[in-house]
């Protein structure tokens, strides 16, 4: 809707796309525009070619598990190797005790015995050491499986940010529960994988050491070993579910008591001792029921172990007159037990205590997680812009269906290779036009087009933008610079002179040094994300008050570089003199959107004029 821009403003020429109402609606530094780290869409969502909100399918918590092992064949290997020889106790334990007793003691040969002994000891020293490396092979595997699955979350998070930011999001109190049960869901990842490992290993151990001794004994040991560990893993759903019941009930217990411990005062003002008391009660009471549920299928453990643990072992000395009689001697029966008691026995109790804690905690975790997630955000076909220029027709947005439109019915056209300052009070809704410029922000009607292609559609390569706070990570100098194209150093020391960053490279120690983000100020840092931005193939960079932190010199040699860079350039300014050096200003005052050269603005926008009138050149440090 166009306004009367009042006296001495100027003709619609001079506004090429008409004058349109920009209302304040919120601050320049409104958290949702300028977020630190917001560059191109966001780095993490150019490497991974998705939205910022990221594409994640909501999955359950066996195809997620699945997937996290299958894409690493490499380190399940790793684990697989380490794991035979933390096993090897399992196949020589019975083996090196028969011998032990028949060809060495028994036989009147102790050195032979002796020797069978220290193998065995031998065995578990290697054992050692490779237990040791599974630990360091399943966290190869537990870390990335994290990874994942907070990538899961925050994509989440943002999708429901992304949709809902009209409205309050789920705050960072829901973003940090999610962030505990992720670290509970890795912890107990890593318990389970090094647990059902274990046992398959050593019931491989087992079975082969048993084949070599006396295959009769596997009649005895296995049938009940069989039978036990199909109860326990029969009982799993049941025990997962009652799990998963308990700690809801828990919650909810802990819930209804903290609420009454911190409105004491006002339940006896009202009088409500007996509403909320039994309420609390009746909480404490469900979690009861839920722990005697739980405490009952957790009963078929025990019954589990007893069967697939214990019988064996009285079979072995029942069936030893049978034993003896297919020619085992007496040390071939210990070792037969040896292999039941000390490796079968304490596999299937490592597999029933894993699973059924760790097992359990990872499932239900899972569950919580995915459940919590929104759906999916549908893949959106990336386009390539055919040219620089950017057109905005009808553009309106606002920060909620009853605020006032921050942009009303904006249309705008910033022809290739343009330089454009974006300037106006603090306020006044700059940083807002810059996020739904370069597709941070969808607009709320109207359409926006970099070269022909919607903003939304278009590919995160094509775009830069720069907030105040800039993103810089943990690693070297050179992987900051390069994050968004892989460039070769002349180029990198080309961007670096062109900038004046020569400096900034020498204080850190070269481009290959390790840098700490905290330990730069805040111009450094913006020196990095703007050499990084000049690397990156975008064809258009918004600077949103990207050189804040530098001095006039410095901030001017930066916007020379990227005007004669190539491609649009769009500064919301930080100081008038960014409009100086600009081709065309755009002004945003809040009630109104002009656009023209500098010098048309003095002369015909009082506004524009005050604002040149009060600005002071500052001296060059």
């Amino acid at each position: 809707m166009s306004r009367d821009p009042g006296p001495g403003a100027p003709h619609h020429e001079l506004d090429e796309d008409g004058p349109r109402a920009d209302r304040p609606g919120t601050e320049d530094g409104d958290p949702r525009v300028s977020q630190p780290g917001i560059e191109a869409d966001g780095p993490r969502a150019r490497r991974r070619g998705t939205d910022a909100g990221g594409d994640w399918p909501v999955i359950g918590p066996g195809a997620l598990l699945y997937g996290t092992l299958r894409r690493r064949p490499a380190r399940l290997l790793r684990i697989a190797g380490w794991s035979v020889v933390e096993a090897a106790p399992a196949f020589v334990i019975g083996l090196a005790v028969a011998r032990a007793i028949e060809d060495g003691f028994a036989a009147g040969r102790p050195a032979t015995g002796l020797a069978w002994l220290a193998l065995l000891g031998g065995t578990w020293l290697v054992a050692a050491v490779g237990a040791r490396q599974v630990i360091l092979a399943v966290a190869a595997v537990a870390e990335p499986f994290r990874d994942e699955l907070l990538g899961h979350v925050v994509a989440g998070a943002m999708r429901r940010a992304t949709a809902s930011f009209r409205s309050a999001g789920p705050g960072s109190a829901a973003v940090a529960r999610a962030n505990l049960q992720v670290e509970l869901a890795r912890d107990s990842f890593a318990a389970v994988v090094t647990v059902v490992r274990s046992f398959l290993f050593t019931l491989v151990g087992v079975v082969l050491g048993m084949l070599t001794l006396v295959p009769e004994a596997l009649v005895l040991a296995l049938p009940p070993f069989a039978v036990g560990l199909a109860l326990f893993l029969l009982s799993l759903p049941a025990l997962a579910r009652r799990q998963r019941e308990f700690l809801l009930a828990d919650e909810r217990t802990a819930e209804a008591l903290s609420s009454m411990a911190g409105g004491l005062r006002d339940i006896a003002a009202c009088g409500a001792e007996d509403t909320v008391g039994n309420g609390t009660e009746r909480a404490v009471a469900a979690q009861a029921a839920a722990a005697r549920r739980l405490a009952r299928v957790t009963a078929v453990r025990t019954a589990a172990l007893a069967v697939g643990a214990g019988l064996p072992v009285l079979l072995v000395l029942a069936g030893t007159p049978w034993l003896l009689s297919t020619g085992a001697g007496a040390g071939t029966v210990v070792g037969v037990l040896a292999y039941v008691t000390q490796s079968l026995g304490p596999a299937l109790g490592g597999l029933v205590e894993g699973l059924g804690v760790s097992g359990v905690a990872l499932v239900t975790s899972l569950g919580r997680i995915l459940r919590s997630l929104p759906p999916a955000v549908p893949v959106i076909a990336r386009a390539v812009p055919q040219g620089d220029d950017l057109s905005l027709r009808a553009v309106t947005f606002a920060y909620g269906p009853h605020a006032e439109p921050v942009v009303d019915r904006l249309d705008l056209v910033v022809p290739a290779g343009d330089h454009l300052a974006i300037v106006g009070p603090s306020g006044a809704g700059k940083s807002t036009l810059a996020a739904l410029i370069t597709g941070v922000l969808p607009p709320d009607a109207g359409e926006i087009r970099l070269g022909g292609v919607l903003a939304g559609e278009v590919v995160p390569a094509a775009r830069v933008l720069i907030p105040q706070e800039a993103y810089v990570f943990r690693g070297t100098l050179a992987e900051n610079f390069g994050f968004l194209a892989d460039v070769p150093q002349a180029d990198m020391a080309a961007a670096v002179r062109a900038l004046g960053a020569g400096e900034l490279v020498t204080r850190c120690g070269g481009y290959q040094a390790e840098i700490d983000p905290a330990a730069l100020s805040a111009g450094q840092r913006q020196l990095v994300a703007l050499v990084r931005a000049y690397l990156a193939p975008a064809r258009m960079v918004v600077l949103d008050e990207a050189t804040c932190h530098l001095d006039p010199a410095a901030e001017e040699r930066v916007e020379r570089a990227f005007a004669s860079r190539g491609g649009t350039l769009i500064v919301v300014a930080h100081r008038l003199s960014s409009a100086v050096r600009a081709r065309h200003v755009l002004l945003v005052d809040g009630t109104r959107v002009l656009k023209g050269t500098h010098d048309e603005l003095v002369r015909a926008v009082p506004l524009y004029a005050d604002l040149v009138g009060h600005w002071q050149p500052e001296p060059v440090s």
